[in-house]
């Protein structure tokens, strides 16, 4: 059988896209992107640790419309990697396995991620954290 005849697995032209893989694909670049904010803690706590003088140019990063943005993404990405784990930790348990519920549940995880980030940034505001 020649290398043309041969029979290809299933990909993203085959499939149309549905909310489960969206929010499979989100999971991991939220991972990622969870992970990669790592780097902006550790940087800030070198920032601190130096002196005022380079915390205060790490402020100034952060603090312009930029960082604020870079920060909002990282939440973001953190509280949606938090609320589809939590979502996976009950599928691990067998529960909201039925394709009834799956729809459902991928809503809650979106709206519970954006009702958490800007509850946290109102909240982050309000106290004079940002």
């Amino acid at each position: 059988m020649s290398r043309s005849q041969r029979p290809l697995s299933p990909h993203l032209q085959v499939y149309r896209p549905q909310i489960t893989s969206a929010l499979s694909i989100l999971f991991r670049i939220a991972g990622v992107a969870t992970s990669l904010g790592i780097f902006l803690m550790v940087w800030w706590l070198v920032a601190g640790a130096t002196g005022a003088e380079y915390y205060n140019t790490f402020s100034e990063i952060l603090g312009s419309a930029i960082g604020r943005l870079v920060l909002f993404g990282w939440t973001l990405a953190l509280v949606y990697h938090l609320c589809n784990g939590v979502r996976h930790l009950f599928w691990d348990a067998g529960k909201g396995l039925a394709l009834e519920s799956i729809q459902p549940t991928a809503i809650m995880v979106i709206v519970s991620s954006v009702a958490l980030t800007l509850g946290l940034w109102i909240l982050a505001y309000s106290t004079g954290g940002l």
